[in-house]
């Protein structure tokens, strides 16, 4: 009984994340510290507008050796009033997912001095499972797919996602890897999406595959992509559905051909 005591003190340790905004009264910027335990890797920081609807601003922050980690937003084009709530993740883990409001009206900050904290003392790698396996299992997920004619100048993009308060960030990248474009659409309450992308145009003048990304924060699970071929600024569908029921029907009509060429030569007596 001892050396399993002993061991499981081995694995307890302190987890979680603590988040603070400060800012000045009639300031433009907003100052984010925070501090992890996790060492994972980059800590991702959101803000959404007060309304909910919309991303304000996205970044990445990397975590320093003592797992502290800091950033700074100029609201000065912030046009919504009220509160924004800003918010750092890392992982999947409820523990490293923390959130705080900051209050912008006209551009311009109110005093703020705010801290929110999940750090936990003596917290075990079973402790650490279960909360990851909770928030894992809440998350669904997220999927699209993307539709378009022979020829046309737009993609249609559609999705479902389990997050249905989280607005769906859409990036497509050239064949060279460049961003030709950014959307952002938000989910209905059943967590369908969808979104028309133009093509056309100087960013897609390159010929080949144009890769559609849609995110929701930076989970891999709320990560989806799709390929769609492009040349001279027109979509070139894949070999789908439509193209298999024409060969299908060219199969069909030259079989009856060839079967009623084959009755015609027989002879009549």
């Amino acid at each position: 009984m001892s050396v399993t005591a002993v061991q499981q003190d081995v694995f307890a340790k302190d987890a979680g994340m603590s988040l603070t905004a400060t800012a000045e009264e009639g300031s433009n910027t907003i100052a984010i510290t925070g501090a992890t335990t996790s060492n994972i890797g980059a800590v991702s920081i959101t803000v959404k507008t007060p309304d909910g609807a919309n991303l304000q601003a996205i970044g990445q922050e990397t975590p320093d050796a003592n797992g502290e980690f800091s950033a700074e937003f100029n609201v000065s084009n912030w046009k919504q009033d009220g509160f924004y709530i800003i918010e750092a993740s890392q992982g999947t883990s409820l523990l490293y997912n923390i959130a705080i409001n900051v209050e912008v009206i006209s551009g311009m900050t109110t005093e703020t001095s705010t801290t929110e904290s999940s750090i936990v003392d003596n917290y075990s790698s079973t402790d650490a499972l279960d909360v990851t396996s909770s928030s894992t299992a809440n998350a669904g997920g997220l999927s699209i797919s993307a539709n378009a004619m022979e020829g046309s100048d737009t993609i249609e993009i559609t999705g479902q996602t389990s997050k249905t308060n989280e607005d769906v960030t859409f990036t497509v990248t050239s064949p060279n890897g460049n961003i030709v474009s950014i959307d952002q659409v938000s989910p209905d309450t059943n967590g369908d999406f969808a979104a028309d992308i133009a093509v056309g145009g100087p960013l897609w003048s390159q010929d080949g595959a144009y890769t559609v990304t849609a995110q929701q924060g930076n989970d891999s699970m709320f990560t989806d992509s799709v390929e769609v071929e492009v040349a001279d600024g027109l979509v070139v569908p894949e070999f789908g559905t439509i193209a298999a029921m024409i060969l299908a029907v060219a199969i069909i009509s030259i079989v009856a051909i060839s079967a009623k060429s084959r009755l015609s030569i027989v002879p009549r007596y």
